[in-house]
């Protein structure tokens, strides 16, 4: 990787965030050795169809490692796109990347040629669960000024601008970035535990307002929402996200050139609402997400592709058939998800080279049809 130059720090940070141009040049840099569909335009990025996730693991040495060297390999694989949060692993894996990104950048690659996503919204600890965790809390967030107890949504969750503000700051810090490219707000349905739909929608706004201040000041690409359930279930369910009144949050904060430009929600074989079920209501009829978000021009990232591994263990023969070119299980998943019309990347934990290694595979095979990739999910739905 020796066409692009080593990019500058700025006071101890790598300078610089994902573009267009950067993002083209890391394409090229895998023409003719990967699929010409791996990498597609989403956001005004080249995004590849497989990205490494970083939520599972425990707080050791030895993770510590495995995530660091599987960052670095799946970067120098063809895979751009690296997911976090500050909450993982009591932010060590959001450190773990930092130290990958200083690798990275010192050996070549541009920055500009990464896409960092990280998020915020949970509170989290530091380096490990603490013996005293509302100790913890009193002096690290509410004495500190972060955030008041009040605050506080099911004794884990805060949204107010100047929460995530902090956490912003702590990911750019742990990340050793200048700019972060996508900032979730992670999981922001929890706040409907105890909030009602108009209060949430106006927590909703004064963190769109603070964020598009982040996006102006450039510590900030682009923002959105990782969900887990929020933007899948039906609008009848309590904890429904509707995406028409949050873009209309967003064109209220900063007009129709807003930064609220992507999403990120459970995909896999045996959770497919995002594309099977209506949940969201686009021109007064009820739409798939991710035909919704397809007309909101928003791009969409999976998580949980492979559920944890869970998934494949139930994969027969007859399955591994029907996706040739594939070699396990594993792949197979993969190569369904990242076929999924309307979504650019299906993030898969990797917190070991040897996982990179098998699941990146997948990127030298073009995407299945993607009708026939619905098929399946249609299929392993009605297999339940």
């Amino acid at each position: 990787m020796t066409d692009s130059t080593i990019t500058p720090r700025s006071g101890g940070r790598i300078a610089g965030r994902a573009t267009t141009e950067g993002t083209a040049r890391y394409r090229q840099r895998f023409a003719g050795k990967l699929a010409t569909d791996h990498l597609a335009l989403g956001a005004d990025l080249w995004l590849s169809s497989l990205g490494i996730g970083t939520y599972l693991g425990d707080p050791v040495p030895e993770h510590d490692s495995g995530y660091r060297d599987s960052v670095i390999a799946t970067v120098r694989s063809g895979c751009n796109v690296i997911d976090s949060a500050i909450n993982y692993r009591f932010q060590r894996s959001e450190r773990n990347i930092g130290e990958a990104l200083r690798a990275l950048t010192a050996g070549g690659v541009g920055r500009e040629e990464i896409v960092v996503a990280t998020k915020g919204g949970f509170i989290p600890f530091d380096g490990e669960y603490p013996r005293d965790p509302a100790g913890w809390m009193g002096e690290a967030i509410f004495s500190a000024g972060i955030a008041s107890r009040d605050e506080v949504v099911a004794n884990c969750h805060i949204i107010t601008p100047r929460y995530l503000e902090s956490q912003i700051e702590w990911s750019r810090a742990n990340l050793g970035l200048d700019t972060i490219d996508i900032y979730y707000l992670h999981n922001p349905e929890t706040q409907l535990q105890e909030v009602e739909r108009p209060e949430f929608l106006m927590r909703a706004r004064a963190a769109f307002e603070m964020l598009e201040g982040k996006v102006a000041a450039g510590v900030i690409g682009i923002y959105g929402m990782a969900t887990w359930d929020g933007l899948r279930v039906p609008p009848n369910n309590p904890g429904h996200l509707s995406l028409k009144e949050l873009l209309t949050v967003a064109e209220q904060v900063s007009g129709p050139d807003h930064h609220f430009r992507a999403i990120q929600l459970p995909v896999n074989l045996v959770m497919g609402e995002a594309c099977l079920e209506p949940t969201q209501m686009t021109d007064g009829r009820l739409v798939s997400l991710l035909d919704a978000a397809r007309a909101a021009g928003m791009v969409v990232m999976a998580s949980g592709s492979l559920l944890q591994g869970r998934i494949i263990q139930a994969l027969g023969p007859a399955f591994a058939a029907r996706l040739p070119g594939t070699r396990t299980n594993a792949q197979r998943g993969l190569q369904v998800v990242r076929s999924v019309p309307g979504l650019a990347t299906a993030l898969v934990g990797m917190k070991q080279p040897s996982h990179v290694e098998e699941n990146l595979f997948v990127a030298s095979l073009p995407r299945m049809p993607g009708a026939e990739a619905v098929k399946i999910l249609e299929e392993c739905r009605r297999s339940r």
